[in-house]
């Protein structure tokens, strides 16, 4: 089995800032694209950064030049630093992964439990 465990979430004022981490566990054999999804009360999931096995990055436009993806392989952890933070940040964040685990030759998508980001104004 494998797990994913975000941590960092919180409450923050607006302009502040937040790192967000994700760490897979499990039997894991390649970890290839991971990424950061969030949430609002009301709307649908979306997409805010996703980063490459190679370490290519792609960013929703409304976070561009505020927040950054990366990646450790060597602890199997991506992250999501979220500086100049807005009200409209507020949403749950999950994180996302997509897995070759030990057993089989094919990818699986994998999810985190959310983690909460409040931004107040």
């Amino acid at each position: 089995q494998v797990q994913l465990v975000e941590s960092g979430g919180g409450v923050v004022q607006a302009g502040g800032s937040l790192r967000l981490s994700c760490a897979a566990s499990g039997s894991i054999f390649r970890i290839n694209s991971m990424g950061w999804y969030r949430q609002a009360p009301g709307k649908q999931r979306e997409l805010v950064a996703v980063i490459a096995s190679g370490g290519s990055t792609n960013y929703a436009d409304s976070v561009k030049g505020r927040f950054t993806i990366s990646r450790d392989n060597a602890k199997n952890t991506v992250y999501l630093q979220m500086n100049s933070l807005k009200p409209e940040d507020t949403a749950v964040y999950y994180c996302n992964a997509a897995i070759t685990p030990g057993w089989s030759v094919k990818s699986y998508t994998h999810w985190g439990q959310g983690t909460q980001v409040t931004v107040s104004s």
